[in-house]
């Protein structure tokens, strides 16, 4: 695979090599069907970088949960050297692409290195600002291009240059349904992802229908962790259209960032009906929870006074495939808290 800027159009030689992690190597029987169908060269904008790709990417690397989600939701585990991510997954057992975490290497339960991608020979590394990509670490779709490896980066960790490194260009279902498609394209499964984001605009829709008007909306506040300042979700992390889809009325949506903290006494300040928990296994829900209902500060605000705390996994809260499905389950939490 070759990833570059628009240029001239390919040649005849252009079309024989595919570069790689590892150098040159000539292209297969595939290669040439895929140059016979006449879809490649394709070209995307990704984070607003225009890309483009001469074959689909054959030993892509992925980092995080969520990223995982999204290959294995177009089937595309055969295109994947391996996937980078922490112990926890998030409830697998109940996705469609259960099978697809046991088939394809689990390369790393640490962040990504340069190293990891190279011992894969990954061609396509897709992860995201924050999301594996960092220049703290050194990992970033300048440092792998030097290394003839690809970048792809998730759509809702693209930086807005607002502030420096802050995060978001557009609503975050909306960065889901833009990977899903642009990966269609990259990777000639137009149908697949056509198909999936017609399914997850429709289960959102189906969940939104149903929400109270905007004046009777519960506030929700995202509570990702830590207790000097808690993380949380701004406009554009998947949150804030989960609980906006949902019927709520998020509480940080001001905040023109995907995840960043806040203070407690924004908070309470805000007072919020509901809390919601980001689980990611360590420190557990219930360790988050027991952590909320004892603080001092918080004990007179509406979501711990009457216990309306509500747990939904980091993987459907991330940008992932199950973030439509999150919505549903949320919406019908808060009818409830609605009802009541």
């Amino acid at each position: 695979m070759r990833i570059r800027r628009p240029a001239a159009p390919l040649t005849a030689l252009a079309l024989t090599v595919a570069l790689t992690g590892c150098g040159a190597q000539v292209a297969t029987d595939d290669d040439s069907a895929e140059a016979a169908s006449g879809h490649y060269p394709v070209t995307i904008e990704n984070c607003g970088v225009p890309t483009t790709y001469d074959k689909a990417p054959q030993r892509v690397v992925t980092n995080d949960v969520g990223i995982a989600d999204i290959m294995f939701a177009l089937g595309l585990e055969d295109h994947m050297a391996g996937y980078v991510m922490p112990e926890y997954r998030g409830k697998i057992e109940k996705v469609a692409w259960k099978d697809a975490y046991d088939t394809v290497p689990w390369l790393s339960k640490k962040a990504i290195t340069k190293e990891i991608a190279l011992d894969a020979k990954a061609d396509l590394v897709f992860a995201g600002w924050h999301y594996g990509f960092g220049e703290e670490s050194g990992v970033t779709p300048a440092s792998l291009k030097k290394l003839g490896i690809g970048s792809y980066v998730l759509t809702e960790s693209c930086r807005n240059g607002t502030s420096g490194s802050s995060r978001g260009v557009m609503p975050p279902l909306e960065a889901l349904y833009t990977d899903l498609e642009n990966l269609g394209k990259i990777f000639h499964v137009e149908d697949r992802a056509a198909a999936l984001v017609k399914k997850y605009r429709k289960q959102v829709t189906a969940a939104a229908a149903k929400a109270p008007a905007q004046a009777d909306r519960p506030s929700v506040f995202l509570y990702d962790g830590g207790q000097d300042k808690p993380m949380t979700s701004g406009t554009y992390a998947g949150p804030h259209d989960i609980i906006t889809k949902a019927g709520g009325d998020h509480a940080m949506k001001d905040l023109k960032d995907s995840w960043t903290t806040v203070g407690w006494e924004t908070v309470v300040e805000r007072d919020p009906d509901v809390i919601l928990i980001n689980d990611y296994g360590t420190p557990t829900a219930e360790q988050k929870k027991k952590f909320l209902t004892s603080y001092a500060p918080l004990a007179n605000v509406s979501a711990i006074k009457n216990n309306r705390i509500y747990v939904l996994d980091y993987a459907d809260l991330v940008e992932s495939p199950r973030n439509p499905a999150a919505v549903t389950n949320l919406a019908a939490y808060l009818r409830n808290v609605h009802g009541g």
